[in-house]
This record gives structure tokens, sequence and C-alpha cells, in this order.
């Protein structure tokens, strides 16, 4: 039974739309997430799922880098460690006919190899960018798009190489597997599911929000998405102005592999939420919908941020610690030391 049972997981798996599917790439540098364009290389993104199962590219290297341009790896002649390097890039090629299209060689995509000047001649191996790469456009054939681990592909462009840009150590892809694509958390949940508790545990104590999706449930789902993944875990508050506001929720230059899913929101505003004591908030810049991660907690009154800004929550446990972060040393609004919102998590 457990063996029919397995079957039936795999063949599911395999049934599955390509759009709805991602590769796992783990190297010995990290890991990194692709998922697929179907609609702009069909044959491209099933040649590549199909050799992926086998276990093609299990063993192989990243070989060929520019720093913060591009890695290339997938040639299966470097599976055997005592390949001659004057052979790394020559295998795998000549299998599969060109698909250009409009999908442009920019950050994070994921492109086919080919022999160059000679047509339809692309193969197993793949390159994927870092910059833009726009002397590529219509000239590979492209078939997908890292979601995650883009600072993986970043360390593997710095790998040590020869004036020729080969890797003086390849770096060992492991395994290449295929898995479906990650949901965004809270992305079809109703306004009734977006009315939670979220408990921040930060270095000065912790305390607990209620959300308000009837004020702006993009907001919260906003604000959810980004608790249930973790991604405010670790953050710093970053500017404090006592009787004001407590501002925290930027990523500070880090990866995290929700990422993915940050964008900025359109504005919610209303003049009837008002910015008092205890309201928790979205910062944001010039642009009234360019809000995505950051948000302040409300210190005092300020009635000239009403209909301006997106409240959507309100602290309900936990008013002694804006005393105390009113208390922390300051130079000009940012904190003498460091203050971090250690852990986000929703309440049961």
């Amino acid at each position: 039974m457990r063996t029919l049972a397995l079957l039936l997981l795999a063949l599911a798996a395999h049934a599955q739309s390509p759009a709805d599917l991602e590769a796992v790439v783990t190297t010995d540098a990290g890991v990194f997430r692709f998922a697929f364009a179907p609609d702009k290389a069909p044959k491209h993104v099933d040649q590549f799922l199909a050799r992926a199962r086998q276990g093609y590219y299990n063993g192989s290297a990243f070989f060929r880098v520019v720093p913060y341009g591009l890695i290339q790896g997938g040639d299966p002649l470097l599976k055997n460690p005592k390949s001659p390097r004057t052979l790394w890039g020559t295998g795998g090629l000549n299998l599969t006919p060109d698909e250009f299209s409009d999908l442009k060689h920019e950050r994070g995509v994921v492109s086919t190899v080919r022999i160059p000047g000679k047509p339809n001649s692309d193969g197993a191996q793949f390159f994927v960018c870092i910059g833009p790469q726009t002397a590529l456009d219509g000239q590979f054939s492209a078939f997908g798009l890292v979601t995650e681990g883009m600072d993986v592909v970043e360390k593997i462009s710095q790998s040590p190489t020869d004036k020729n840009g080969i890797t003086t150590t390849p770096v060992r892809i492991l395994s290449v597997t295929i898995e479906p694509k990650k949901v965004e958390p809270f992305l079809t949940a109703t306004t009734a599911e977006l009315a939670r508790t979220v408990e921040l545990k930060t270095t000065l104590g912790t305390l607990k929000i209620a959300l308000e999706p009837t004020w702006a449930p993009e907001h919260v789902r906003n604000f959810l998405k980004l608790t249930a993944t973790g991604w405010f875990n670790g953050t710093p508050f970053h500017r404090i102005v006592p009787g004001f506001v407590v501002q925290g929720g930027m990523s500070a230059g880090r990866a995290h592999s929700a990422d993915r899913w940050v964008r900025t929101l359109k504005g919610e505003f209303s003049p009837e939420r008002k910015h008092v004591r205890g309201i928790v908030s979205m910062a944001r810049g010039d642009d009234p919908d360019s809000a995505s991660t950051s948000f302040f907690l409300m210190l005092g009154d300020a009635p000239h941020l009403d209909g301006q800004y997106s409240a959507f929550g309100r602290i309900v446990e936990g008013l002694e610690i804006l005393e105390a972060f009113e208390k922390e040393p300051v130079n000009g609004e940012t904190p003498q030391r460091p203050l971090f919102l250690l852990e986000a998590t929703i309440v049961p």
C-alpha cells in the first residue's frame, strides 16, 4: 500500500502544470529555486523537467561565471571529476530547437546555452543572469526565473576563475529536484480570516497587535504574510521619535525566502482612522502607494497622518513596551544600541 501511495503522489506531481512547479537547485554553495515560463519556451521547460526528474543534473557543476553577471552550469561532462578543463562547456548541447521570446535576460532569468552561431543547438546546459544581459535578448531561449536564493547565485558568481572565466574549482550541483511552487500565505484569505492577532517579541519586551482588516485589508494581508513566513524575524527598529513613532520592519539588505512576495501596496487611507498612541500603521515614501514592509507604532497623537497613512492594527497588550522604547537613547532618530523585532508570530 505504501508503494502504491508513493506512486500516486509521484503521478500527481507529474500531472501538475509546469507553471505550478519550481526547480530546487542544491549546490555546495547553497540552494536557489526557480519557476518556469512554459508560455515562453514550452519545449525547454519540458526538457528541463524531464532531465531533472531523471537526476541528469545531479553531480554536475557551475563552471563558468561572470562576477555579478551570470553563472553557467549543467554540463554532464562535469559529473566526471577527471573531465579535462578543455572540455568543460562542450557537453549536453545540440539537443533542442531555439525558442526565442520577449522574455528579457534580466536579473534572475534562467536561460539555455547553445553552440555559438549555430541555430537550434540548444541543450541541457543553462545559465542564470544576475544583472541585465541585454545583448542576449532574442538570442537565447529563456525559460525560467529565480524565485529564491539570488544571494546564492551571486555567491557562485564570485567563485575564483582563470582568465577565461572558468572556475578554479567548479561549484557542485548536488541535486536538482522539482517541487510544487510555494504558495503565498494569506493570498486568498477572506476579511474574516484576516482578523488575527500578532505577537511581537522585541529586544525590550513583548506586545500584541490586533489586526483590523476592515480598515486596510491588503495591509493586514501583507503583515500576516510577512509574519507567517518569518520575514520580520531579526529585523531592526531603526527609528524612534519620542511622542511620535517607533519604526521597524526594514530588511537591512538581508535576503529571505519570502522576498519573492514583497511588493508595494496601494494606499488604504481613511480619515476616520486616527493615528493615536498604540495604533499600528504602514510607513511609505513620497508615493502614496509605496508601502511594502516597514511599519510604525504610534507613541502619541499625530492627526496630520490621518488619511495619509494606512492604519491597520492596534496594540492590545504591552503598551508599556512603548514607554521602554521612548526611554532609549537616540542619535537624532536612530537608536544608540541595536533594537530588534526578534520574532513575530500569529496568535493561535
